[in-house]
């Protein structure tokens, strides 16, 4: 009978396959690893899970390459069921091996923060000895893909020499990279996001982003939060993924406050001012913009706030703007906002960049 959770890990680790079939339903196996969206069992194939031990390291350990979690299995049962006791955790992790009940004294393990939230500390210090984006590569990235004036709030800064490490067993590279602070609705910084630029490239695939597996990776504490634009406490808000397109439509309406929580999973759970009366939804051309826009919309409906879907006529507003400029753009704006909202936001902009 295991009398620690390190035993009860390796028992987890020993039957990897099976714990992620079980917990993590919504992915699939792809030869040594189990592909997954999140440690929360949503579709996708940005976190992965090693099956077998292998030199990259032990079965069970994963990592999500969107927000850089990891994690092991243990991790994955707590996360995906959202247990909040290590007691209740480790009798999961029993039953599901069918396993004894031990001796009340039997298990003990530290506490330990949620995923992510160990590395808030380090995600503050990054934004905070990176600079401002004025007349970097950050710049130059941005109005490459058509955003020809930031109005960022301050959210964005450049990092020169931002370290990049594609497995925990190969050497660190460094690349300039776009650093974004991700808040709660105090302003509080609980994380960043970083994209890893190639000043040297730019081409209709990567569009400036760095040659490397994933040039874009948040840290910290992403769940309800995001990185905004503009005051998190008005009346009026947009929302949506991406902060590339929440930016494409900041330079069509700068004083409206926008928020981007960078990914459809995240979007759907971001939570929403008291003070908020009206949502817009910008939401991507896909399957999961169709989701992530009527989950977003039945909580703000249940909290009182009036839910309107901004919708593209390509894959995004990014790609909106960059193909079709910037007076298309707020055209096509026009229609979905509330009449009130094109006085307030729209029209005093027009004579702006």
């Amino acid at each position: 009978m295991p009398r620690d959770a390190s035993e009860l890990a390796h028992r987890l680790a020993c039957e990897a396959e099976a714990v992620c079939r079980h917990y993590l339903s919504n992915g699939k196996r792809e030869g040594r690893y189990w592909l997954v969206g999140d440690v929360h069992n949503t579709p996708g194939r940005s976190m992965f899970v090693r099956l077998q031990h292998s030199p990259k390291g032990p079965a069970g350990k994963w990592t999500d390459a969107a927000t850089g979690e990891h994690g092991d299995l243990l991790d994955i049962i707590r996360e995906s069921l959202r247990l909040g006791d290590f007691r209740d955790v480790a009798e999961e992790a029993r039953r599901f091996l069918k396993l004894p009940r031990p001796e009340p004294e039997a298990v003990v393990r530290p506490s330990r923060p949620t995923v992510g939230a160990g590395s808030q500390g380090a995600a503050r210090r990054l934004f905070a000895i990176s600079g401002p984006i004025e007349g970097t590569v950050v710049e130059t990235y941005l109005q490459r893909r058509g955003i020809t004036h930031v109005h960022d709030g301050g959210s964005l800064r450049f990092h020169p020499r931002c370290y990049y490490r594609p497995d925990e067993h190969l050497p660190t590279e460094t690349w300039p990279a776009m650093i974004a602070c991700v808040t709660d609705l105090d302003g509080s910084i609980t994380g960043v996001h970083r994209t890893w630029l190639d000043p040297d490239s730019f081409d209709r695939v990567r569009l400036g982003k760095a040659p490397i597996d994933t040039p874009r990776r948040a840290m910290g504490d992403l769940l309800g939060n995001a990185v905004r634009f503009g005051a998190a406490d008005d009346d009026v808000l947009v929302a949506g993924e991406g902060i590339e397109t929440m930016l494409s439509l900041r330079y069509a309406l700068p004083t409206l406050p926008m928020a981007a929580a960078l990914s459809a999973n995240h979007l759907a759970v971001m939570l929403l001012s008291s003070s908020l009366r009206r949502l817009y939804i910008a939401r991507d051309d896909d399957a999961a913009g169709d989701a992530v826009q009527a989950t977003l919309a039945n909580h703000a409906e249940e909290a009182g706030i009036e839910a309107i879907p901004l919708s593209p006529r390509l894959g995004d507003f990014n790609e909106d703007l960059h193909i079709f400029g910037l007076d298309a753009l707020r055209a096509a704006l026009r229609l979905q906002l509330a009449p009130e909202d094109v006085d307030r936001f729209l029209l005093v902009d027009r004579c702006q960049p």
